[in-house]
This record gives C-alpha cells, structure tokens and sequence, in this order.
C-alpha cells in the first residue's frame, strides 16, 4: 500500500519540474522580481521584530535546509538590522528544544555567528537586547579579514555540522575570497548559500550607486567558484520550488 506522504511529495515533484520547464512562469517572475525590486518589496518583512531583509520566499527556504540538515553552527557574513540572525537562531533553538524533547543529549547550544565590518550601535544594542541573543555571537570587521576568520575558527572547533550564508559586499571580487575562504567551513551534507545571486537577472538600472552589476556580483563568482571546486553542487531543486527568490543558483550543498 502506497504511504499518503510519499505520494504527496511525488506529486509535489512532479509540478516543481513542471513549474522549472514553465517559459511563461519564468518571464512572469523576472519581470514581477524587477518591478518588486525597484518598490524596495524585500525590505517589509521582519522575523520576532528585526527587519530581515529578504523574500518571504527565501525565508522558508532557510528555514527546509535548516530542519533538513539540523547544523549545530551556522555562520552569517553581513548583518544590517540582525533579522536574519533572529531567524537562524530561532530555527536553531527550537532544534535544540526538539533533541531536548526527544531525550538528546546536547554538547551545547547551537549557536550564530554574525561578521559585518560596521555593525551600527543601534543594531547592536536590538540583538543584545532579543530574548535569542545568547544564542548569537557579533564579530564587527570584514568577513575576509583573516584576524576575524581566525576567530571564526576558534569559535567553530568542536562544532560538527555548520552551514554558512553569505549576504555582506556582493561584488564578485568580495563573495569570491568570502566563497575560498568560508567553503571550508561548511561540513559535508551541509549547506553554503549565497545570497544576491539575483543581481545577474536584474534590469541594468537596478545598480545606481552600487559597486556590483551585472557581470560582478555573486552570481559570477559562485560560477568561477564551482569551476574550481567540485565538492559543492547547486540544489536546484530548491529555486525550482521558490520560483522567486534572490539567489538562483546560490544554494549549495556539499558532497
């Protein structure tokens, strides 16, 4: 007898691969994702009161890998307002809530760490002040500052399953030395997603003011990247199942 779960996500297959192959699906979307941008859409979400900065979307889709591959560590390059440390910490406390009600034993509690090289005063003193703020360690220097990648490793060691999102400067050059240097730290079956991948689609006038553009952005440097190294694979599947999201091709997974 077919189990009813494994029917639906069969089902749910089918028409994700349906939805990818959908041409007018996909000219309806760039076009909804350009004129969305434009209205400034991804700034009007906020997770447990700290504006995340991202697509409702993406939001879920960080929410599936985290419940998927239950990291113990997760590290964040570019912070802004601290949503979305809120947002993996949250996910985070409530796996360690899980192994808890499961009768786990927990080495320690998972934990967050977030590096930006300016972390404003008054977004420093909202995360302090978050009930999840034990939970969240705030490194202020740039991501590929080897003094704060030292520091990162300290504060790893011990940790065996950790994921890393990368959303600080998005020129190529920058997501590139971020992308060989924090690669490292992602653990097999884990995830290192990129963010802003979408900066290649976006109509040419969508840069004003902004050091990246078409042809310099992450989505070029995840490119030269996965050129170069062969232990990380694009899980389409999962901008497959979003349709909209900010980071086409930025999911990846190590094997």
């Amino acid at each position: 007898m077919t189990n009813p779960k494994d029917t639906f996500r069969l089902e749910c297959e089918s028409e994700i691969e349906s939805m990818s192959n959908n041409a007018e699906l996909m000219a309806l979307t760039n076009s909804w994702i350009n004129l969305a941008n434009r209205l400034k859409y991804s700034y009007h979400f906020e997770w447990m009161g700290r504006p995340i900065i991202q697509y409702p979307q993406d939001v879920m889709a960080i929410q599936e890998i985290i419940w998927q591959t239950k990291p113990d560590l997760i590290i964040e390059t570019g912070i802004a307002h601290g949503g979305s440390l809120i947002l993996t910490s949250s996910l985070l406390a409530l796996l360690d809530l899980f192994d808890h009600e499961s009768g786990l034993e927990i080495d320690k509690p998972r934990k967050v760490i977030g590096v930006d090289i300016d972390i404003r005063a008054h977004n420093r003193d909202s995360i302090h002040n978050h009930p999840l703020n034990s939970r969240i360690i705030l490194l202020e220097g740039s991501s590929t500052d080897m003094e704060i990648v030292d520091q990162i490793k300290i504060l790893a060691e011990g940790h065996k399953k950790v994921m890393v999102i990368l959303d600080s400067n998005h020129t190529h050059e920058h997501v590139q030395k971020e992308l060989e240097i924090y690669n490292a730290f992602v653990t097999s079956g884990c995830y290192l997603v990129v963010f802003d991948t979408i900066v290649e689609f976006l109509n040419a006038d969508s840069f004003e003011n902004r050091p990246w553009g078409i042809g310099n952005n992450p989505w070029t440097a995840v490119k030269e990247f996965l050129t170069n190294n062969k232990d990380f694979v694009i899980d389409q599947r999962i901008q497959n199942k979003l349709q909209i999201t900010v980071s086409p091709d930025g999911f990846l997974r190590r094997i």
